[in-house]
């Protein structure tokens, strides 16, 4: 016989619950996974605020600054230095936003588009850093240095909690861009020169001469070769003659000598501070006795890069604003350069100590060590006008700073009314210096300002801003 047996529905604890109460605890939960996924999502999403931070691409600048000093590059090379990985990083970043920058294909010299990625994974900020230091660690000396900060960056990368498949893509793609970067850096004659010959110094007083205490050869005599940027050609915008050489009391050109030796001889403590200021001289010697120590500080475009990390935080630009800014000056400083050096190698104007020392004070010293190359026009005056006048036409006229560049070398921070007002007390400082006449700065200015105006007008980055 079959007994049957029924089975009753064992109740989940739930059943007893109230409907309210059931209803409440189901939104809770509902709730609580929505919340769990959003977490999960933000957490994966978190790096890209962090990648979007300026202060990446500051540190990466002032890394390249450092080893710049470090190797003691002069600075027409060191405005190389700085020029071709900026010029990487900002093509990378107006690639992935043409809405709003333009690339430099068309704009500067016999550049070509950069290879494109499709790759989902690539982050532009990230593949414009990597790109940076690719490109700077191939143009530096002390490449060890850079390793180190590239492993220092991937660490501080891989904090961030950066997906794997992001590092690779964004790095991958640098590096593809930095390739292109560099073949198209190896056309621009700076290799070539590195074979040419040294000056040989000319007979007769008007010629520049190696000046002590090192009596170094000259630096950088073939840069008029170097392929520039923006600028059509190196002598695009030559400055005035300058003044005829006459040592005959009361000529122009001795009064100009002569102005060099009185004010030298007299100076204030404030203009002492500005020549110091604007010294800029990457490797100073000094000579006590049989002995001989060296001190290392940034170059001329080197403080100018300094400015621009000053403005670029005071103005709290964004990491695209910032690299475009920086590409900017990098063109201006590079393009200047070739502009000075192609003058000065042309008229060869003797220094002012060569010829102090021959013909009135045998024991005079100018307060600054003057630079082992020919005097006109002033170096100072025309790069800082370009770099001014760039700063302006990105942040505007009355752009009052503090400028804190050399407080790392030992020295007081200065205020500026404007990137103008800036670049003038840059051009004087090399009369209080000893190093330049008259005439060399105020035709140097005029110069550098003619060479910004150029590129202000012709360079066409960020669009909808001119």
């Amino acid at each position: 016989m079959v007994v049957g047996i029924q089975l009753k529905k064992s109740k989940n604890i739930f059943d007893y619950l109230p409907i309210e109460l059931m209803q409440r605890i189901k939104f809770l939960f509902f709730l609580f996974v929505l919340v769990h996924f959003s977490c999960s999502e933000n957490r994966n999403t978190a790096y890209l605020e962090k990648l979007n931070n300026p202060e990446l691409f500051q540190e990466a600048m002032q890394n390249l600054t450092d080893i710049i000093v470090y190797d003691i590059f002069s600075p027409p090379v060191a405005s190389r230095v700085y020029l071709y990985p900026s010029i990487a990083a900002y093509e990378i970043i107006a690639s992935y936003d043409s809405q709003n920058y333009s690339t430099l294909v068309g704009q500067v010299n016999e550049l070509l588009p950069i290879p494109t990625s499709d790759h989902p994974d690539v982050n532009p900020n990230l593949a414009a850093l990597y790109s940076f230091n690719a490109v700077g660690k191939t143009l530096i000396f002390s490449q060890q240095k850079m390793e180190v900060y590239q492993d220092k960056f991937q660490k501080q990368i891989e904090e961030y909690n950066v997906p794997s498949e992001v590092i690779k893509a964004s790095k991958a793609y640098g590096e593809q861009v930095a390739k292109a970067v560099l073949e198209w850096a190896s056309n621009d004659m700076y290799s070539e020169t590195r074979t040419f010959p040294k000056y040989t110094i000319k007979e007769g007083d008007r010629f520049w001469k190696p000046t002590p205490p090192d009596y170094m050869d000259g630096i950088e005599p073939h840069w008029t070769e170097i392929r520039t940027m923006v600028l059509d050609s190196s002598n695009q915008f030559p400055p005035k003659a300058p003044l005829p050489f006459d040592l005959k009391k009361g000529s122009s050109f001795q009064k100009q000598l002569m102005q060099v030796f009185e004010v030298t001889n007299a100076l204030t403590e404030e203009q002492v501070d500005i020549a110091k200021f604007w010294d800029c001289n990457p490797y100073v010697t000094h000579h006590k006795g049989h002995s001989m120590f060296a001190t290392k500080k940034i170059t001329p475009g080197g403080h100018w890069i300094g400015i621009t990390a000053i403005a670029t935080r005071q103005a709290r630009s964004s990491f695209s604003e910032t690299v475009n800014a920086y590409a900017n000056v990098s063109i201006a400083l590079f393009d200047a350069f070739i502009s000075c050096w192609d003058e000065k190698w042309e008229t060869l104007v003797v220094r002012p100590e060569t010829l102090i020392n021959q013909y009135y004070d045998e024991d005079w010293l100018p307060l600054l060590q003057t630079p082992p190359f020919p005097e006109y026009t002033s170096g100072h005056s025309v790069i800082s006008r370009a770099a001014a006048v760039t700063l302006t036409d990105l942040y505007g006229d009355n752009f009052a700073f503090i400028d804190t560049t050399e407080v790392a070398y030992g020295l007081p921070k200065r205020n500026y009314k404007s990137f103008i007002h800036a670049s003038e007390e840059a051009a004087i400082s090399r009369l209080y210096g000893g190093i330049h006449y008259m005439m060399a700065i105020e035709e140097g200015v005029a110069q550098g300002q003619k060479v910004g105006d150029y590129i202000v007008q012709k360079l066409q980055t960020k669009k909808g801003t001119k």
